[in-house]
């Protein structure tokens, strides 16, 4: 499988902890970084090993490369990607894909047109533990499904307190973080969600910047020839004693994920019917984003799909972007 050459638009602390390390697991190359502080870039290319840092994307677009990963603030993903892909590069791009819906779709219909690959960086849907349960499920393993739950609350690291929780940041606060980490990995294993209802809050007394940092979310999902499912979910920054899990429910039995929804996880699915229950083999020894640098490499090599393509990425931005103007107005918003 050829290598990919990469440029990174961003010097963050996602591409620094966990995707540059991926990218070279996968077998491709970081040619430079881009950042709108030319002290960062230069201190970050430093740091990482990297050849090239600039302050000038249209530079870095006419580096050598064949894709880009982009991990800036939200609010400037739209451009840079559109940018991106049409400057011929495949995209990889930190969710969410866009702020806005049309702006996410946009971008699929984009790539589609440059024939280029677009994929959201979503780490949960190609992780094994989730992979393992979309078959349980499809086989019939627990019957209809009925319901699922996620339980996604986690303490916020303090080196990244920063934009997240800012009210006047454009798309900060715990919805379009986290709950949109939840759709994607509810969306292909559900259905299509039709309507959401969210209330959010803010808990935590060192959050200053005037975000809501918790929030409960319930979507109800149909699909053809089956009952519809609520989907229930949990996120939040605040809580820093308590697993992550996903529970799927169905006529006939019960799965249920341990330690379903972080980074890192060893995991464990275990699987409850009239038998009683028994614990799933799933080998979890491989890094998420090793797995979701290798499905894109594939992809742009015409062998395999991404684990969240462009539009899985704009399901789930739609998905949290309902959640989080059902919020903001105490209805329920549906999506169709």
């Amino acid at each position: 499988m050829p290598a990919l050459r990469w440029g990174l638009i961003g010097a963050s602390d996602i591409a620094a902890t966990r995707v540059i390390d991926a990218i070279r697991s996968s077998g491709g190359t970081v040619t430079g970084v881009f950042s709108g502080s030319s002290d960062r870039a230069r201190d970050f290319a430093k740091v990482h090993g990297l050849p090239n840092a600039t302050t000038d994307l249209d530079e870095l677009l006419g580096w050598e490369i064949d894709a880009v990963y982009i991990s800036s603030t939200n609010d400037k993903h739209f451009d840079q990607a559109c940018r991106a892909l049409k400057a011929g590069k495949h995209v990889l791009c930190e969710k969410p894909l866009a702020l806005d819906a049309g702006e996410a779709a946009s971008m699929v219909k984009l790539a589609d047109q440059q024939g280029l690959i677009l994929a959201a960086n979503h780490h949960l849907p190609g992780s094994p533990l989730h992979t393992k349960v979309r078959e349980l499920v499809n086989a019939g393993a627990i019957g209809a499904v009925l319901s699922a739950k996620v339980a996604h609350a986690v303490l916020l690291p303090e080196r990244l307190r920063g934009w997240r929780l800012g009210q006047g940041t454009p798309g900060s606060g715990v919805i379009l973080d986290i709950t949109c980490h939840d759709a994607s990995v509810l969306n292909p294993l559900l259905g299509e969600p039709v309507a959401v209802s969210a209330v959010a809050v803010q808990q935590a007394d060192w959050n200053t910047g005037g975000q809501e940092d918790a929030a409960m979310t319930v979507i109800r999902y149909e699909r053809q020839g089956h009952p519809p499912v609520l989907a229930q979910t949990h996120d939040s920054f605040t809580v820093g004693f308590a697993q992550t899990s996903l529970e799927v429910h169905g006529t006939e039995g019960t799965i249920h994920v341990v330690d379903a929804m972080t980074q890192d996880t060893e995991g464990q699915v275990v699987l409850t019917n009239g038998a009683g229950s028994r614990t799933v083999d799933v080998d979890c020894s491989q890094d998420l984003y090793v797995i979701a640098l290798k499905a894109f490499t594939a992809a742009v090599n015409g062998t395999g799909a991404p684990t969240a393509t462009g539009k899985d990425g704009l399901m789930a931005l739609k998905v949290a972007l309902a959640a989080q103007e059902s919020a903001l107005s105490g209805r329920t918003v549906h999506l169709i």
